[in-house]
């Protein structure tokens, strides 16, 4: 049997070697920004993060559920 099975399935020729690996690039060099563009950067950071305060303030629950005791939801609910 073992002579059919060298017919059917002949051998496999040796694998080609690995390529090598790519060389690594540079180190980035940071580049100092102009003063304009240090400001813009700065107040769209701004903007994002009174934004973000903004939705956060809004958000009356937590991963534990509603946090506040129930004088503190009475209060607002009287409009207190």
């Amino acid at each position: 049997m073992g002579a059919v099975k060298k017919i059917f399935k002949p051998k496999l020729p040796p694998l080609p070697p690995p390529p090598e690996p790519a060389p690594e690039p540079p180190p980035a060099v940071p580049e100092e920004l102009p003063e304009e563009k240090k400001e813009e950067i700065t107040k769209e950071m701004a903007a994002r993060e009174r934004k973000r305060r903004g939705r956060k303030s809004t958000i009356l629950t937590g991963p534990l559920g509603i946090q506040e005791t129930e004088e503190e939801a009475l209060e607002t609910l009287l409009g207190k």
